[in-house]
């Protein structure tokens, strides 16, 4: 508590795919152990270190222990800010390991080993919770950031855009946002589920199920515990959160063909993804060297202002395709998460 702590960077490269196989694309990106990487193309050439890498043959559990979210969880129980992203090219993966298939988010599914960070995170949580018999009051709420617009996933009434406010005391934050309780793991998925049929997705080249927005599931933890002198007594003690960010896809129009709305939803993708990049590269710098952090430059910068360089507990998931037909959008990925392993937080 109060130490300077770096950001945890694991990277996840998913496996080739079937289209990118019979393309005769080839594989570029290799790991070679220990949390490093090798990249090999012509006129490149290059390694990368991180905490933790998963290659294409690693499941959906092994990424949850091995990037640490289990020690996440209980961070948050503990009371403290914590946040989890994922980054990369539009299919690259990041959706999958933070949800799983699309439509197997359930823990009774078909195949539960495929549940992503998400769901694992939440039985954990309630796991965690019973075994340690700390009264929890749970809630959620689910948003995301369309066209530079805030809009709430779980409202049943049609979307409007939402205000963002700062005030000394909780910074950034969006105003009239619905919050809702929950006890079960049932329904905690079952909100995951229906915020995220809400959420805009599209189709194009690289994608057939591309995300058109970021968006951001936040669990409110209040743990309370009980007094018996002199009289029995429930008080608050501590309120932590754990925050998932499923960041739209950096694209490349010419490469996904978009046009008209993709088009202009792809640019406002890429125009708060530099801002994102822009703060991180002034974050990395050492302290005493810091010029001011544009984190009003976008509303996702905004609202990753705390988990970024102020008082939480960060995990970057960067997620990469092998194939050499996406190596420069796999590059930028690269670089962009061994920049984020030198900013640091004071949790």
């Amino acid at each position: 508590e109060g130490r300077e702590t770096r950001l945890r960077v694991v990277l996840r490269v998913r496996p080739l795919t079937c289209t990118e196989q019979r393309r005769g694309d080839r594989r570029v990106v290799h790991s070679l152990g220990d949390g490093t990487v090798h990249v090999s193309a012509a006129r490149h050439d290059a390694t990368f270190g991180f905490s933790a890498v998963f290659d294409a043959d690693a499941s959906q559990e092994a990424v949850f222990e091995g990037s640490g979210m289990r020690q996440l969880v209980e961070l948050a129980i503990d009371g403290f800010s914590c946040t989890v992203f994922a980054f990369g090219q539009t299919g690259s993966g990041k959706t999958y390991t933070l949800m799983g298939p699309l439509g197997q988010a359930s823990p009774q599914s078909e195949a539960p080993g495929l549940l992503g960070l998400m769901q694992r995170s939440f039985a954990c949580l309630l796991e965690q919770s019973r075994s340690r018999g700390t009264g929890l009051a749970l809630s959620a709420s689910y948003l995301e950031i369309y066209n530079e617009q805030v809009r709430d996933l779980l409202s049943m009434e049609p979307p409007r855009a939402l205000s963002l406010r700062w005030s000394k005391t909780r910074g950034f934050y969006v105003e009239n946002q619905l919050s809702v309780d929950f006890e079960s793991l049932e329904t905690i998925v079952d909100l995951l589920l229906q915020g995220s049929r809400r959420r805009r997705t599209s189709a194009h080249a690289l994608n057939g199920h591309s995300s058109r927005s970021h968006a951001v599931l936040t669990i409110h933890i209040r743990s309370r515990t009980v007094s018996i002198h002199p009289t029995p007594s429930t008080c608050p003690s501590k309120q932590g959160t754990l925050c998932f960010v499923d960041l739209a896809g950096s694209e490349r129009v010419k490469d996904t063909g978009s046009t008209g709305e993709l088009s202009v939803e792809a640019n406002n993708i890429n125009r708060s993804l530099l801002a994102l990049g822009h703060c991180i590269s002034l974050l990395a710098k050492p302290r005493g060297k810091r010029t001011h952090i544009p984190y009003r430059d976008s509303k996702l910068t905004r609202l990753l202002a705390r988990s970024l360089g102020g008082s939480g507990v960060t995990l970057m998931v960067a997620c990469i395709s092998p194939s050499s037909r996406c190596l420069s959008e796999t590059l930028s990925t690269l670089h962009y998460a061994s920049r984020a392993r030198r900013v640091t937080t004071r949790p």
